[in-house]
Parts: C-alpha cells; structure tokens; sequence
C-alpha cells in the first residue's frame, strides 16, 4: 500500500489493526513485536480514550515522588515528551537507546507488542474504560485532533466504533486479547472507574506494582498532582501546548470532562434506539458499569463485551 495516496485524515488498515496515517509507520510498528525488554520497562495499555494521559502524570509523579516541579524540569512541552507512545513514528527507535526505566504507552493490540512481556519481562498496566464512556469522549476528541476525520455526527461515529473502524479498532477485541493474557505477563489490570472513585488506593496499587516505595507525604503529593483539576491547570499535563496542526484547540479542550464518568447519557440513546434491529444489539440488557467493572466479573464481558453498548 502506498501511504501517499491515503489522505491525511484517512486510517490505514494493518494487520487487523487500524494506524493513523502520518503519525505511525506500518513497518516501523511490525519492528516493535521484535524490541528486547528489560526488566525495568513499563507498558500502559490502554484503549483510546481510556485515561492514558491521565497514567502519564500518575506514572512521573510516583518516579519523581510525588514533586511535580522535578517533572517541568525534565520537560516543558507535554508528559507525551517523558513517556511517549511506542508507536509513534521515530519512538520505537528512541526507546531501544533510552536509559531505564523506559516507560512507555501505548494503544497497539496484544500482537503487536514484544513476546519477551509473555514471558514475565518488563511490566505492563491495563487500564479500562466503560466503553459508553470511550465512545463519547472518542467522538469529540475526534473533533479535536486534525490527524482523525471528523464525525458526520454521533450517529454515524458509533456504528464506526461498533465495527471497529476507527484507530484502536473494536474496544471489545482490544480489551478481550490484553486480558487473556494477564496470568502471562507482570500485568496489573486496573480501571478508570476505580481510579474515579478512589484515587490513592489506585495510586498505591501503581506504586506497590511498580515496586516504588512512597512516603504518606509522597503519596499525597502524586494523588494532588494527578486529580483532574488540578492537571488542568498543569500545562505539560493538559496537553494544551500541543501545535494546533495536530489539535483543533477551537473545537475544545483535551480534558473536556475532567474526569467524570458515566457522561453517556445524552449522547448514547439516539444512537442506540435508532440501531435497535441490528443483530449487535438485539441482546439482553447489560448489567451496570460498576457491575461490569468488578475485575471480578472481567472474565464475563470480555467473553460478552457487546452487551454493554445495549
């Protein structure tokens, strides 16, 4: 395939997997799966739209202890410079010379990435969103970013989402691989809402994980540092700084909620009522999201994800 007659907007198909043109490689992303791990390197996966940003700041808080001037000292620009997304275009390249720990995100399915963490090298953390809420901010954020085309409505997004036609592909088939793999690798698997509604256990599972030790002061400062009001108004975090060729900044900001969950509601029922005679969504009624995110109850809606959008 040749990347020149895609338009820039346009996604490019790939091994089941949908890339964006401009910003990653085909061939530079199929040279990932071949990357040696160390011991010390830390993945977070994360489906679009499920709290990667929101991981970048967790993440060089508890490396730097909680201070958050340590972290503008190593970088101006946005937390993306620190830990960048391995599949960005000239990342995978820059993360075989960095210094460790390299700490890394990333939104690639499970196939892509390096058979070295099935076999317990390096660690990776999972998080997941209800997929109600990631179709919603999915939707503006495609608004937003000048790489993605731009919805014809909500409507016409979420039969895309549904299919999988979208960078990232099905939310069902992304989370389903990573956590049928979770007994073999170092995985901590954890989701946005349990992070919503208890920041610092969530902060302290990261660090325990992690293998970081951090005072009660320590911990205060990475959980201050890392509540959506407070990223807001922290220019490497918020993401505000990036050039407005990659981000429409008229069409809103990149933290638009802050944080909240369950914003689905206006926007999900049109979407739904008027797709009701597709085989998809014929199904029975999906149980609640905190019920669906027990991790707990994982194992039923990975095997059964699509009853969540019903």
């Amino acid at each position: 395939m040749d990347l020149n007659d895609i338009k820039p907007d346009e996604l490019v198909a790939h091994r089941g997997f949908k890339l964006i043109n401009g910003t990653h490689d085909p061939d530079d992303v199929d040279q990932i799966y071949n990357l040696e791990i160390r011991d010390s390197d830390v993945f977070v996966v994360t489906y679009p739209k499920s709290g990667t940003i929101w991981m970048q700041q967790i993440m060089l808080l508890i490396e730097t202890k909680g201070d958050l001037t340590a972290i503008s000292k190593l970088s101006n620009y946005s937390n993306a410079d620190l830990i960048p997304w391995i599949e960005v275009t000239g990342n995978r390249e820059t993360f075989i010379l960095a210094p460790s720990p390299r700490l890394r995100v990333t939104h690639l399915q499970f196939h892509f990435m390096p058979p070295a963490l099935s076999q317990k090298k390096g660690k990776v953390i999972y998080v997941a969103r209800n997929p109600k809420d990631v179709l919603v901010s999915y939707f503006y954020f495609h608004k937003l970013a000048n790489m993605l085309e731009t919805p014809k409505d909500f409507n016409d997004f979420f039969e895309k989402f549904m299919r999988g036609d979208v960078f990232g592909c099905s939310w069902f088939e992304h989370i389903k691989a990573w956590y049928s793999h979770k007994d073999d690798m170092n995985m901590l698997f954890i989701t946005y809402e349990e992070m919503i509604q208890d920041l610092q256990s969530a902060v302290e599972r990261i660090s325990l994980f992690l293998g970081k030790e951090l005072t009660d002061e320590q911990l205060t400062n990475v959980v201050k540092h890392s509540t959506f009001n407070n990223m807001r108004k922290i220019p490497q975090a918020n993401y505000e700084q990036v050039p407005g060729n990659l981000f429409n900044h008229h069409q809103g900001r990149f933290m638009r909620k802050g944080g909240r969950i369950r914003t689905w509601h206006p926007s999900m029922a049109p979407a739904t009522h008027q797709n009701a005679s597709c085989p998809a969504r014929r199904a029975k009624p999906a149980p609640t999201c905190l019920h669906l995110f027990r991790l707990g109850e994982m194992d039923n809606l990975v095997e059964d994800g699509h009853h969540v959008l019903h």
